[in-house]
């Protein structure tokens, strides 16, 4: 299984075994000065990872199941909580064998690892359109500090559907995956260390 190639520690390429995930997120100063439930929508929330294999082209896949909510305050862009849950055995890369060795115990175990969470522990505002999300990243039984580079890219009422105010934000981050002990095709080069992870979400405030 190929790795990704943009680091910043964050979250793992094989994150596939149910990466838990928690996001918060900022945005421009609204109208409610108080903090909301935002719950991701399983509909729109992508969570994509890139990693490299044996050097000739990055492997692009997908976690197909995660879910997640947090609790901000748009107006003074402060994040009270936040987590996000991927399921590991939903790692998809369009090759079943791939997949298979994916999910075994060479990279996610989903058997025994099941979820990979992600508990946000704070936010910092560089503007009221980007920022960078701390948090940890539990993964193979093991938890290490990551960070994302968050943008909103919109904060406005749907325009059809459920007609709630929706949060739209993108997250980018690149971890080292054997920092959670996952090494298979590191020493050998079959496999990259680096592993991008990319998520595009929209969050609806409850």
């Amino acid at each position: 299984m190929p790795t990704p190639r943009h680091p910043t520690p964050c979250s793992p390429l094989p994150i596939a075994t149910g990466l838990v995930l928690t996001l918060g997120v900022l945005t421009t100063p609204m109208a409610s000065a108080e903090p909301h439930t935002y719950e991701i929508d399983p509909d729109h929330f992508s969570i994509g990872f890139l990693t490299e294999h044996i050097g000739y082209a990055d492997t692009l896949g997908m976690f197909l199941e995660g879910r997640g909510e947090f609790v901000y305050d748009e107006q003074t862009q402060r994040l009270h909580s936040g987590r996000v849950e991927i399921t590991a055995d939903s790692a998809f890369t369009n090759h079943d064998d791939r997949d298979d060795h994916l999910r075994s115990d060479d990279f996610l175990d989903a058997g025994r690892y099941p979820t990979i969470v992600f508990e946000a522990t704070g936010l910092e505002t560089h503007s009221d359109r980007q920022g960078t999300l701390e948090g940890d990243l539990t993964l193979l039984g093991e938890t290490h500090p990551v960070t994302l580079e968050v943008t909103l890219n919109k904060a406005a009422t749907y325009p059809f559907g459920h007609e709630q105010h929706t949060l739209g934000l993108s997250a980018r981050t690149t971890l080292q995956r054997s920092d959670w002990g996952m090494t298979y095709g590191v020493d050998n080069g079959l496999v990259g260390d680096e592993v991008e992870l990319i998520l595009e979400l929209e969050a609806i405030r409850q």
